[in-house]
C-alpha cells in the first residue's frame, strides 16, 4: 500500500487535500444499506482505482463482517489507497491496553486507525457519563496507545462543531489531547449535520490557528449544507476531506465525494485524484448505485444522467456554438457526456445535434428538419416523450428521410387476459402473425406472466424463424404511465420500454394509446423494429432464407 508520508507547508502550497472515503463504514449506517463483504471488497477496487488515498473499511470491533474484510483487504494489490479501520476511545472502566476495541483496530492490521472521540460537553456528561477530565484521558491515552504500535493514528472530534458553539474551551481541550497522544490527523465532525458554512470556516480556521496542526473535516448533511461545509473547511485550513460515493449515510447522508471533489479540483485548483481518477468519478458513482442496489439520481451534479443534458431550443443552439454557454464545466472531466434532448420545447438546433449523434448527414437548410421538429412537438403534445426513447425518434428522424427499410409487417396480434380471484387460474396468452420480406406468414403464439410479456414473447418468436438474431433480444425495463388522471380508465397510457442484446447494446422507444396493451405493443415493434435497423449488415448477422 501507498506511503502517504506529508509535509504540512508542502501541502499548502501546493494545495494538495487527501480523500478520505467512508462509504463502507459510514454509509453503510443509511436507511435500506446492506454491504456483503464481497460487496466491500469491490468497492475497495473500484475507489482505489479512482485513486483515493484513505477507505475506511468499517468497524472491526463491531462484527464478524468487518473483522474479516480487514483480513481479505490485506489480500488486494492496492496502488493507491490505505486502508483505515474505525474504532471509538477505550472504554471508561478499561486500561487502553486492555480494552477489546482498541485490541481489535491493532489486531486487524490496518496501516490506519480512526477512533473517535466525545467532544460536546453534554455528550461527556449524558452519554459517557465520566468527568470532563476522565474524557480527556481516554482521548490523550487511546492516541497514544495505537501510535505506539506504529499506527497512523486519525482522531475524529466527534460533534466538534456543536461542542464548540457550547463551550469552546473544552472542545479545544480534547483537541488537544488527541494531539498530546500524537495524532496525526484531527478530523473535525460535523457530527448532527446542522452547522451552517460560516460557522465551520471560522471554528476550522481557529482550530489550525491554534494548533497549526493537519486539519480533516467530516460533515453530515441534515441541513443540506454539507458540500458548502466542507468547501468552506478546506477554505480555511483543512487538508483531509471526509465523504461517501453519492453521499449515502445516516439519516440525511454524508458529503458527496461526485459533487465535492470535482468543485475542489476542477474550480478552486485543489488537487485530490489524478485527471484520470477524476474522470471516473462517474462510473464509480454508477457502480455504488448498482452495489447498493440504489436507484441512480439523475439530477445529481456533476455525475447524473441529466447533469450536461440539454432540453430548450435556444439552450441547445449556444451549446452548440460554445459548450460553456450552458455547462459550468466540461462533462468529460468526470466521465459524463453531454446529452441533447428533443421535446416540445425543441428547435432545429436540438434536431441537428440528435441527427449527428445517430450518424444523419443533416444540413441546418435540410426541408426535413422544420418538418421533424414540428411533427415531435405534435406528437408530445399527444403524449409521446423522447427523452428516454432515443430510438424511437431516431426512426422518425430516418423514416422523415426516406431512409426506413421495411423488414416485416404485422398482419395481426391479439392477447387474451384471463383473471379470477384465485392466482392460479390468471394467465396472459398471446397469438402473433407476421409477414416477412420474403412473402411467407409466421405465426407464434405464447404465454406469459402478463400481457405485454406475452405479446413480447409471441412477436419475438414469431420473428425469429426469419431472423434468429432476435433470440438475444430481451425487454430490460417497462415504465406506464398515465397521462390524464381525471380521465379515468379512458385516459391516454404513456409507455416507454428499454431493451438490450447479448451485445450490451441497449435502447429505448415508446408508444401512446388510450389502451395500455396498444401503447405497448406500439413501444414493442418500434424496439424490435429498431434492434433489425441497427444490426443490419453487420457481421455475423444469420437469416433464413424462403
Amino acid at each position: 500500500m501507498t506511503n502517504l508520508s506529508h509535509d504540512p507547508e508542502e501541502e499548502q502550497s501546493s494545495k494538495r487535500l487527501f480523500l478520505y472515503d467512508t462509504t463502507l463504514r459510514d454509509g453503510s449506517q443509511a436507511e435500506g444499506v446492506s454491504f456483503s463483504l464481497k460487496d466491500k471488497l469491490r468497492i475497495t477496487e473500484k475507489l482505489d482505482e479512482m485513486g483515493v488515498h484513505y477507505i475506511e473499511g468499517g468497524w472491526p470491533g463491531s462484527n464478524p463482517k468487518d473483522l474479516q474484510y480487514f483480513k481479505e483487504a490485506r489480500k488486494l494489490k492496492l496502488k493507491h489507497s490505505k486502508i483505515a479501520a474505525f474504532g471509538s476511545t477505550h472504554h471508561p472502566s478499561k486500561t487502553p491496553a486492555t480494552d477489546a476495541n482498541l485490541r481489535m483496530l491493532l489486531e486487524c492490521r490496518a496501516p490506519v486507525v480512526t477512533i473517535f472521540g466525545k467532544t460536546w460537553d453534554i455528550h461527556v456528561s449524558h452519554v459517557l457519563r465520566v468527568s470532563r477530565q476522565r474524557n480527556l484521558q481516554l482521548i490523550r491515552d487511546s492516541v497514544k496507545h495505537l501510535k505506539s504500535r506504529g499506527r497512523e493514528v486519525v482522531f475524529d472530534a466527534e460533534h466538534f462543531f456543536d461542542g464548540h458553539k457550547s463551550d469552546p474551551r473544552y472542545a479545544m481541550e480534547c483537541v488537544e489531547a488527541a494531539l498530546a497522544g500524537g495524532a496525526d490527523w484531527i478530523v473535525l465532525c460535523d457530527t448532527n449535520g446542522g452547522s451552517l458554512p460560516n460557522e465551520v470556516h471560522a471554528i476550522t480556521a481557529e482550530v489550525r490557528w491554534k494548533f497549526n496542526c493537519d486539519v480533516g473535516i467530516h460533515c453530515h448533511n441534515d441541513g443540506d449544507m454539507v458540500v458548502a461545509n466542507t468547501i468552506m473547511a478546506v477554505q480555511a485550513g483543512a487538508r483531509q476531506v471526509h465523504g461517501t460515493m453519492n453521499g449515502i449515510g445516516e439519516r440525511c447522508g454524508n458529503a458527496d465525494l461526485c459533487t465535492i471533489v470535482p468543485n475542489l479540483q476542477i474550480k478552486m485548483g485543489f488537487r485530490l485524484l489524478s485527471d484520470a481518477g477524476l474522470r471516473r468519478i462517474r462510473e464509480t458513482s454508477l457502480f455504488v448505485y448498482e452495489i447498493t442496489n440504489m436507484k441512480p439520481r439523475i439530477h445529481q451534479p456533476f455525475v447524473g444522467q441529466s447533469a450536461f443534458a440539454h432540453k430548450g431550443g435556444m439552450h441547445v443552439d449556444a451549446v452548440l456554438k460554445n459548450p460553456y454557454t450552458y455547462e459550468h464545466i466540461a462533462p468529460e472531466k468526470v466521465g459524463n457526456t453531454r446529452r441533447i434532448l428533443v421535446s416540445d420545447l425543441s428547435g432545429k438546433a436540438n434536431i441537428l445535434a440528435k441527427a449527428r449523434e445517430f450518424g444523419i448527414d443533416m444540413k441546418s437548410d435540410d426541408p426535413h428538419a422544420r418538418e421533424i421538429v414540428d411533427h415531435v412537438k405534435t406528437l408530445e403534445h399527444n403524449g409521446y416523450q423522447f427523452e428516454g426513447a432515443d430510438a424511437s425518434l431516431e426512426m422518425l428522424m430516418k423514416k422523415a428521410r426516406g431512409h426506413w427499410k421495411k423488414y416485416f409487417e404485422v398482419k395481426r396480434a391479439r392477447v387474451i387476459v384471463s383473471v379470477s380471484s384465485g392466482r392460479e387460474a390468471q394467465y396472459s396468452e398471446a397469438t402473433v402473425v407476421i409477414k416477412t420480406p420474403d412473402g411467407q406468414e409466421h405465426y407464434a403464439a405464447s404465454e406469459g406472466n402478463g400481457p405485454v410479456n406475452a405479446l413480447d414473447t409471441a412477436f419475438r418468436q414469431a420473428l425469429s424463424a426469419y431472423y434468429p438474431e432476435l433470440k438475444g433480444v430481451k425487454l430490460l425495463d417497462f415504465k406506464v404511465r398515465i397521462l390524464d388522471e381525471s380521465a379515468g380508465t379512458s385516459a391516454k397510457t404513456r409507455v416507454l420500454i428499454e431493451s438490450g442484446d447479448e451485445s450490451g447494446d441497449e435502447w429505448g422507444t415508446v408508444g401512446v394509446s388510450e389502451n395500455v396493451i396498444d401503447a405497448s405493443w406500439q413501444a414493442l415493434v418500434d424496439s424490435i423494429d429498431y434492434r433489425l435497423h441497427k444490426k443490419a449488415g453487420k457481421p455475423g448477422r444469420a437469416r433464413r432464407r424462403g
